[in-house]
């Protein structure tokens, strides 16, 4: 079978001399990772990207060593930390943190669903989106890229369109008439002609607002209105109410919520105009150091320069919006050769751009390594993985609890059961009243009811669940500090006692708690993660 065909690089660019080959190959993984929803066979991988399975095996013991992704049986899946490299674009970008609120309060005032998107050369790609939790709700997610010509935003951004721009666009069309190399929406229906896209642009331009009446799919409509930059007049995003035809037609998008969504777009242009500067955040540290410690230790399966390559991604951020390669190589404490190599093969990859002023940015292309699968990931699919590691660990049942929506009744969201005779089993969704007399409940309820989680480092209770059933509990918390789950384990009471839970369970539950924390807070930056 050959390789899938990506939109990453030009398809009349040539591959410059300097370029870091591995790094080239690597971003290919995560981007057929990225359109397969996350997990994909080392075989499916080798016959998507055209690499050797040899080459590919190395690829990926390289990315789990940067716990990229990890290995589940002969499958390679993407884990919530390859999000970082999303994150440092979304943050150097300031747009999600600077609009969020607006759009979020727009969505709930509306009860629609409101994204926000920025261009992607001839395709959109969202930056933030507030949806609506119906039975016909959208699939959209942010970093997920969609055909310019199939968009309420795309007219509006092709209003500023080059002629390379245009160019580029059809010899697109030409070579992907049904939108193959769009895995966020389906082969298109038909083929319209160009010249219907030309003139939506036209229109677009004129009115200031843009429609798009099922282009995408029957019954998704959206109407969309431009978000200037402040400074220069030009595009920063584009906002869109989308809805379904058995709530609005197009024209009634148009009639009824136009006007409201371009006093929000007013309101967010007022918010650019005001916001102050960004306070560079503190950038990564020691990576230089570890990726070399990494590859002392695994030898030849350690891609030491795709590993060098990638964290040059992770220099940029908020406050370190536009960087000179000499800034990169000493955010990253990489060699300046070694930086700049990197920073030559991204500029091919579309994935940063230089800037008149000899600077580079990241553009939303590297949204594609490995975002868009795990934005809104629920926290127990998150903690699974690290459930079934503890479960193997201790030998014993390991689950996560949360307090329902009332408050009232504890709820077991995910668990790993262990293998015994006599076993502890927690089915999912269980569900028992919420007291301070349990180590769950009072692990929750010490957040719940205002209490500090400062000294709350752990609580156990016997028969808890039932009779003769131990369980000890941690606090889990998201970015805020605030406890949204809790982390248990539950033995019988013949197989431990309470003081060889503290000493033998406790520091396994904590670290695994720490673990779910780190993967909860890189994923919840920028997407709200659902607790249940």
């Amino acid at each position: 079978m050959p390789a899938r065909t990506t939109p990453t690089a030009a398809p009349d660019s040539q591959v410059p001399e300097e370029a870091v080959t591995p790094l080239i190959r690597g971003v290919a993984v995560l981007e057929e990772l990225t359109a397969a929803g996350g997990t994909m066979s080392a075989s499916a991988l080798e016959r998507a990207t055209g690499l050797a399975r040899s080459t590919v095996d190395r690829i990926v013991a390289t990315l789990a060593r940067m716990e990229y992704v990890r290995l589940d049986g002969r499958d390679a899946v993407l884990t919530p930390h390859v999000m970082e490299l999303g994150n440092a674009y979304l943050a150097a970008l300031r747009l999600p943190a600077l609009l969020g609120r607006r759009a979020d309060a727009l969505a709930d005032e509306l009860d629609e669903s409101v994204s926000l998107a920025v261009a992607d050369r001839d395709g959109i790609r969202f930056i933030h989106q507030a949806t609506r939790r119906r039975a016909m709700s959208l699939s959209f997610r942010i970093g997920d890229l969609l055909p310019a010509e199939r968009t309420a935003p795309g007219p509006l951004f092709a209003t500023e369109w080059t002629d390379a721009d245009w160019t580029h666009w059809r010899a697109r069309r030409t070579t992907d008439p049904k939108d193959g190399t769009f895995p966020a929406v389906p082969p298109a229906p038909e083929v319209r002609p160009d010249a219907d896209f030309v003139r939506r642009t036209e229109r677009a331009a004129a009115d200031g607002w843009s429609l798009d009446d099922q282009l995408i799919e029957p019954g998704l409509v959206a109407v969309s209105a431009p978000v200037r930059d402040p400074r220069t007049g030009r595009l920063a995003c584009v906002a869109s109410v989308v809805s379904h035809t058995s709530r609005h037609t197009a024209a009634d998008l148009r009639d009824t919520l136009l006007p409201r969504l371009r006093t929000a777009v007013a309101e967010m242009e007022q918010d650019l105009r005001q916001a102050p500067p960004a306070a560079p955040g503190p950038p990564p540290a020691g990576l230089a150091v570890w990726t070399g410690a990494s590859k002392q230790e695994l030898g030849r399966e350690f891609i030491e320069s795709l590993a060098r390559g990638l964290t040059v991604l992770t220099a940029f951020g908020e406050g370190r919006e536009s960087l000179t390669l000499t800034e990169v190589a000493k955010a990253t404490g990489l060699a300046r050769a070694t930086a700049r190599r990197a920073l030559i093969t991204y500029d091919h990859l579309n994935l940063v751009a230089q800037t008149p002023h000899r600077t580079f940015t990241l553009t939303p292309r590297v949204l594609s390594l490995g975002f868009p699968p795990l934005a809104g990931t629920p926290l127990p699919r998150l903690a699974e993985p690290h459930l079934r590691t503890l479960t193997d660990r201790i030998r014993e049942t390991a689950y996560l609890a949360a307090l329902t929506e009332t408050g009232d009744e504890i709820q077991c969201t995910a668990r790993v059961t262990a293998h015994h005779v006599m076993r502890v089993d927690i089915p999912l969704g269980t569900r028992r009243p919420a007291t301070t007399g349990t180590a769950v409940g009072r692990v929750l309820l010490s957040h719940a009811h205002g209490g500090s989680d400062d000294d709350l480092v752990y609580a156990l209770a016997d028969e808890e669940w039932e009779q003769g059933v131990r369980t000890l509990a941690v606090p889990v918390h998201d970015r805020a500090g605030r406890t949204i789950a809790a982390l248990a384990t539950s033995t019988h009471t013949a197989r431990r006692t309470a003081e060889d839970c503290v000493d033998t369970l406790l520091p396994a539950l904590t670290t695994t708690a720490t673990h779910i924390e780190a993967a909860l807070h890189t994923a919840s930056r920028f997407t709200p993660v659902p607790v249940t």
